[in-house]
């Protein structure tokens, strides 16, 4: 099965994204704040966790509880070599500048900078398609 993680702290969010990937049949790793996220990062490369398989897809919100902010996440998921090649948004409620959204899309290896509210579920999964596919053709990226 499909594995997906998402990194988020409003709840209601939260939860609508696990109940999403649920709708779709992936499981679902979660973290609510961006140390929690970091520490499970670790234990994959260090090799502590058994993973039937390393998630495909990171959603991460940017502004995050605590120290870490979900760019943050993003960078250390693309230094990860079991992590490097997951398909990363970033997500906010923000609005920023696009010089601001180049920024941390840069920083943090992201593939693609989402403003919340998400869209509806197929504009959302026909991104999310494209995305894959866009990674797939260029792993590097």
């Amino acid at each position: 099965m499909t594995t997906w993680m998402v990194v988020e702290d409003e709840p209601g969010l939260y939860e609508l994204v696990l109940a999403l990937y649920d709708l779709m049949g992936v499981d679902g790793i979660s973290f609510t704040n961006g140390e929690d996220a970091l520490a499970w990062i670790d234990e994959v490369e260090e090799g502590n966790l058994l993973l039937d398989e390393v998630p495909s897809l990171a959603l991460l919100d940017i502004r995050l509880p605590g120290q870490v902010s979900g760019p943050d996440v993003g960078q250390r998921l693309r230094q990860c070599e079991r992590t490097k090649d997951m398909v990363i948004v970033l997500m906010t409620a923000y609005r920023m500048s696009p010089d601001q959204r180049d920024l941390l899309v840069r920083q943090s290896g992201a593939d693609h900078f989402l403003e919340k509210p998400l869209p509806d579920i197929p504009v959302l999964m026909k991104l999310l398609e494209d995305l894959f596919a866009a990674r797939a053709s260029n792993p590097k990226r």
